[in-house]
This record gives C-alpha cells, structure tokens and sequence, in this order.
C-alpha cells in the first residue's frame, strides 16, 4: 500500500518530532515486505495518543481498512475516542455495556477494552471485520497477547513509554517485529515538551522487603516497612523541607501505607486525600476534582494513578515506596513531567533508593537493547544491598545552610573506624566520636538549648546513614541493631547537648 505522510493534520496539530515520529512508523508500514508488527517508544507527556490517533485517521483514509485501538483501563477508553473526534475519526467504544456490533458497518474505527473485547470474540458475539491495523495502547501490559490471534492477518502497532514486559517469560520481542524509538526525555525537556525533574533521594535501609514471585517487592512487606514511624515521620520531613505548599502525588506500595500516610499528614495539620481502587468512580471523581482545583493539594494513592490520569498542575511526586519496575519508576514520575507556561520544573522525592536502582528520570536508556534483550536488563538491576553499601550521604542544601557557621561538617564513620582499630580503641569510641562532632555544629550555629535540638531533628538521616555504616564495620547490619542504635545515638546527642547549655 502507498501512504503519503506529508499531507496537513486533521484536527489537534503536531509538533515536529511527532510528525517525524509519525513518519518512521509509516515508512514501516509502507516498506515492510512481510506483515511485520511494530512497536513505538516514546515518553510519558511525549503525545502517544495523538500520534497514533493521526495514524488511525490516515490509515483509514489510504487504505478502506478499519483500526481496532485496545486499552487496559477505562479512563484510557475514554481518552482515546475523545482524542479520535478531534482527529474526525468516526469511532465506537466497545465497553462492557455492549453486546452485540449490529451497527458496526457505520464506524471506521473500534476503541475496546481489553478484556471487555477478549469476552465478546471468545463468546462469539460478533467479530470485528475487515480490521487492517490493530493499536495496542500501554503495550507493555501481557493481557493484551491473548488478543493476538483474533487479529493474525491485521498489523499490529504498540504504542508505550517503556518496551519491557511485566513478565521476564513473556518479552515484547515475541509479539513485535521491530521497536521505533521516540525522542528521549533529555531531548523533550531541552525542546521545552516536558518539565526538568529536580530529584532529591533520601536514603533508606530496604534490608526488610522482600521480592515476590513478579520480581517486585512484595506488599505486605513494602506495608511492613513504610507504616513504620521513622519512615512516616521520614515521608513527613521530606514533604515539610521540599514540597510545602505545592501539590503533591504521594505514591505507595501498599493501602496500609497510603492510609498511614493520610493519617501522619492529616494530624500534621495538611488537607489530603487517599485513593485507591476500592475509591467508587463517583469518589474518585470528587477527589480528583478537589486534587485539580486546590493550589496545595495533597494525594496519597496506591498504583490507581500511574497510568490514564494527567493532571499537568502536579509539581511533587514522592515515590514512598521502592520498586523494582523500570515501568512503574517512569510512570510515577511521567505523572508530574507535563509542562505549563508556568511551570517548566518538578520536584522528584525518592524514598525508595529508586534512583539508585534505575539512574535518573532523563538519563541514557538504551531502549532496544532492553527490547531485545530484557532477561539482562533485569540481572543486572542493582540489588539493594550494592545500593546501600555504595551510597553516600550528602546533607541536603537547605540543611547545610542552617550548619552555615561550621566550615566542616564531614565525619567518615569508616574511616574512623579503621583509625580506632589500629589504636587498638574500642569499637564504640567511633560513635561518640561521631556525637562529639555532630554536638560541636549543634553548638556552632545555635542560641540556645532549643535551636540546638532542633538542628539535632535535622540530622537525624545522617545520623541513620552513620549507625549503618557502623553496624557493617561490626557486621551487625539487622534492622532492629540499627534501629536500636539510632535511638540509642539520638539520645545521647540530646543529653550531651543539654549538658553544652548548662550554666557553668
């Protein structure tokens, strides 16, 4: 078949890099001796929808064939056919609602659910005909591969941000002939199409999670870890030093931790939301209408909003879980990277050593060697413990400036360590050494007995970091060691420095 790509856009105009894009894909199309079926990457906020859109309208009007769009979620069905008016595509939803296609004749175009449209073709209720392209939107999900076989004499255009499947035992590769890579994030934020992520890490001791058998960590012990009170009280500090004020996406592993999290932020005095998928449509509704219209809303949620939800408004995402999805990491901060006139950045708050694991939103991916090969990209991913045995702590900029008064703030637990050693010390005098120096910039930039405590509340990340480093100089890295020694440090900080202020 012969398809011009140079005509005008009907409807909704594309920016250059979408036409180019829309270009390869057709060239595809065009040149492919086989039937051959087609992948296309491009990033979050990077305009699939409207891409392929354009491409099911030009389609239709080459060929005389019909597009069947598939979709996984509702609001993404919904989308898709109001994006498809724009483009003067006539289209029908096939929702749950219908049972029979007695008008299909009158429709070039068929938006479906993906289960929804598997139950109708396996029961035979009617058959989707003369189908020439079938675009599969979030193409990365596996629900979508037990529609394949309806539609073996169509093409097949999948359309997502990343091209690893959910399932190692399922890769893309087996569905799609070849993968088309969009613009990079680096290029679509330096082309001003997507905001710049500011991203803040907060080190965290992910010893206690476990992985399940979809090689993510597993729930209850992502639950376990994040309604715990240091880490909420971790989750609250992050949120009061960065993200005050601003509307936030707060996302969670887990529903307990969601519901920890709006009860530590509700009794801190903040107006915020929880939601999840037990939220009826009517009240998600509500509080999504309440997160739009509120300059310094706040929602917690748990997976519902990494996909089929844009709210361009958002400018915090706090990712208060840890993930092992290349998917997931970029769909939760993809939700805060659309662009406005007056907002060109956003803030990222890692509380999950993502960044660590995956590097950052708008680093180098190579795409199609992922695509190719997924099962090394999942080997190689950074197990916690590298993560944690190479991290170093680094006092945020809005802490530094409160220790403005003491030109070294630095103490190397690790290296004090071996030094005492070598003296032949006991191991402990490190840590009161480590007390010695964090009372002595307490002390520096402080009037009175309360700005010392309260510059001692601001350490206390560092100080966590430190009594792990010292718990692996001993070998003693269990939770409750470490937990216990925190406390244990933290109290001793808070009578030395009470001591400092005493009247001599």
């Amino acid at each position: 078949m012969s398809l011009d790509t140079t005509e005008e856009t009907v409807g909704k105009e594309l920016y250059d890099y979408q036409k180019n894009a829309l270009a390869r894909i057709f060239d595809e199309l065009v040149n492919q001796e086989d039937s051959e079926n087609i992948l296309f990457q491009l990033p979050t906020g990077g305009g699939k929808t409207v891409i392929f859109s354009e491409i099911a309208r030009r389609y239709i009007e080459k060929t005389g064939k019909k597009v069947a769009i598939l979709t996984h979620r509702v609001e993404l069905l919904m989308q898709t056919s109001k994006m498809l008016d724009t483009f003067t595509v006539k289209n029908k939803v096939i929702s749950s609602e219908v049972k029979t296609l007695p008008d299909q004749k009158d429709y070039q175009c068929f938006v479906a659910m993906v289960e929804t449209l598997n139950n109708r073709l396996n029961e035979e209720a009617f058959e989707l005909q003369d189908i020439g392209l079938v675009i599969i939107d979030e193409a990365h999900y596996n629900s979508f591969g037990k529609l394949f076989k309806f539609f073996r004499k169509s093409t097949v255009l999948g359309v997502t941000a990343t091209p690893l499947s959910s399932n190692v035992n399922l890769p893309m590769h087996g569905n799609y002939d070849k993968l088309i890579v969009g613009e990079s994030i680096t290029s679509l934020v330096e082309m001003n199409y997507l905001a710049k992520a500011n991203m803040y890490a907060y080190d965290v001791n992910l010893s206690s999670l476990n992985v399940g058998i979809n090689g993510d960590y597993t729930v209850r012990s992502s639950d376990q870890l994040y309604t715990d009170y240091s880490m909420q009280n971790r989750l609250l500090r992050a949120y009061q030093d960065q993200c005050e004020g601003k509307k936030t996406l707060i996302f969670n592993g887990g529903i307990n931790a969601s519901l920890y999290v709006y009860d530590t932020f509700r009794k801190a005095g903040y107006d915020i939301r929880h939601l999840d998928n037990k939220n009826t449509a009517s009240e998600r509704k509500d509080i999504l209408k309440w997160f739009r219209e509120k300059p310094d809303a706040v929602v917690t949620s748990v997976g519902i909003l990494t996909t089929g939800f844009d709210e361009p408004t958002v400018e915090n995402i706090i990712l208060n879980r840890a993930t092992r999805s290349l998917t997931l990491y970029f769909q939760m901060i993809g939700r805060g990277s659309r662009i406005l006139r007056n907002k060109k950045e956003f803030k990222v708050i890692d509380l999950g050593n993502n960044i660590a694991r995956f590097g950052p939103w708008d680093g180098f991916i190579d795409w199609q060697h992922i695509f190719r090969h997924p099962e090394v990209h999942l080997n190689n991913i950074r197990s916690d413990e590298e993560i944690q045995r190479n991290f170093r702590y680094k006092m945020p900029d809005e802490i530094r400036q409160r220790f403005a008064k003491s030109e070294d703030i630095s103490f190397d637990i690790s290296e004090a360590y071996d030094q005492a050693v070598k003296r032949g010390d006991r191991p402990k005098v490190v840590i009161e050494e480590s007390i010695d120096q964090h009372v002595r910039i307490c002390v520096e930039n402080s009037e009175d007995l309360w700005d010392a405590r309260d510059l001692a509340k601001l350490l206390e990340d560092e100080i966590e970091y430190r009594a792990r480093k010292y718990g692996e100089c001993l070998a003693k890295t269990t939770s409750s060691y470490i937990d216990w020694l925190r406390e244990e440090y933290m109290r001793k900080l808070n009578v030395r420095l009470i001591q400092e202020f005493q009247p001599a």
